[in-house]
């Protein structure tokens, strides 16, 4: 008789001080067979983090006391783990924040449950993708002194020191490797690392761009790795080889 396998349903955390927020997402998530803990605020979840394993934090930047972003910036100070963002209408400025520190994904208040879910699914999707998938899970890319150890998520220097990345600079950093010399344009980026197309005032690329290059140590005044293409969007200029 075969072992019948055991589905772990995915631990999402979720950080609102709206009370009813916390509980419409609860039931609504355990409903699409997540398992739900809700915090109020940014204390309390700190308190919860060491005592679970999360898969995924849904975190609204307004929060009283400490702020969403101080939050968020403490979070990957101690992991990668996915990362959405909730935010009010208008704040750009936060929004681009908390990309800058590395969230996977926003949504704006108020907001479908449904659009939150689907936003949930692509991120958790994509950090579970090189897990699934033994062929690119086994290869090693090398470019430009650089070496990207993709089963471990890894990003070494030329200096054979590690580099940390999060979850979206990973995707990110794939997504240009495999298409490297070639331009791809801020839709293409877009459709590539969230599936779905962003508004025309949308600066996500360009914020997670930027991010990646202060990983890579990319100098304006030097040969930069990945070029800005005018009216175009972004190339990684580098030979990359696998193995």
């Amino acid at each position: 008789m075969e072992a019948a396998t055991i589905t772990v349903s995915p631990h999402i955390l979720v950080v609102d001080d709206d009370r009813e927020i916390r509980e419409l997402l609860g039931r609504y998530l355990e409903r699409q067979q997540f398992r739900v803990t809700a915090a109020r605020d940014a204390r309390e979840a700190r308190r919860i983090w060491p005592a679970m394993s999360f898969q995924m934090v849904v975190l609204d930047l307004m929060l009283p006391g400490e702020g969403g972003l101080d939050f968020a910036r403490w979070l990957r100070s101690e992991s990668d783990v996915p990362l959405i963002m909730l935010t009010a209408l208008g704040e750009e400025s936060d929004r681009i924040m908390g990309l800058e520190l590395g969230a996977d994904d926003y949504l704006a208040k108020p907001f479908n449950p449904r659009e939150l879910l689907a936003r949930m699914r692509a991120v958790l999707r994509r950090a579970n993708e090189v897990g699934e998938t033994g062929d690119r899970a086994a290869k090693t890319l090398h470019f430009a002194g650089w070496t990207l150890e993709a089963a471990r998520r890894r990003l070494v220097n030329p200096e054979g020191s590690e580099v940390p990345l999060t979850g979206g600079e990973y995707d990110l950093l794939v997504a240009m490797l495999d298409r490297a010399n070639k331009v791809l344009t801020r839709d293409k980026l877009l459709d590539l690392l969230r599936g779905r197309q962003a508004g025309p005032y949308d600066r996500a690329i360009d914020v997670a761009i930027s991010r990646l290059r202060r990983k890579l140590e990319d100098d304006a005044r030097q040969t930069q790795l990945i070029k800005t293409v005018r009216g175009g969007g972004y190339v990684l200029a580098a030979e990359v080889t696998r193995g």
